[in-house]
């Protein structure tokens, strides 16, 4: 009898766990048209293409404490509206800001990245990740360069 209770009950959580409704998935603002539910390339031809000048900058040589800003800039090529939903960094001490309204296709725009290189003596190599309604939805930006100490005695 206990056996039989643990297999119908367990029966009962598999049959519930599977219901799924993706009608109820749409609410982010970022709705990728490639999702793992729904590859229609179709779809994916419409969508918005982020299209970057250069996605790597290097900064050359910098010294301690200095923080610097660098813009990539970039074109919707795509044929509808880029929403940029997030931009993060690998570290603190890289702070990126974006556009919050969407991009038109053939507008342009920027992903501003600043660095601040205080305590980061040693070269350095830092990743943005950008996430948006592109395909595929996330985009990396790199940007790197030296810190050397200030220290007159180096």
């Amino acid at each position: 009898m206990k056996y039989t209770f643990l297999l119908l009950s367990s029966l009962f959580l598999l049959a519930s766990c599977g219901e799924s409704n993706p009608e109820k998935a749409k609410g982010d603002l970022v709705e990728n048209p490639m999702s793992a539910t729904n590859p229609d390339a179709d779809l994916a031809a419409e969508a918005p293409v982020m299209t970057f000048k250069d996605n790597i900058h290097n900064f050359g040589t910098l010294v301690d404490g200095e923080v610097v800003t660098y813009k990539f800039k970039f074109t919707n090529t795509g044929k509808s509206n880029l929403l940029i939903s997030s931009a993060t960094a690998s570290c603190g001490c890289t702070v990126p800001s974006y556009p919050k309204t969407p991009i038109a296709p053939g507008e342009e725009g920027t992903i501003d990245v600043e660095f601040n290189s205080s305590g980061k003596v040693g070269a350095f190599d830092k990743n943005v990740t950008i996430t948006s309604n592109t395909v595929p939805n996330q985009i990396y930006l790199v940007i790197r360069g030296e810190v050397k100490s200030n220290n007159k005695s180096n």
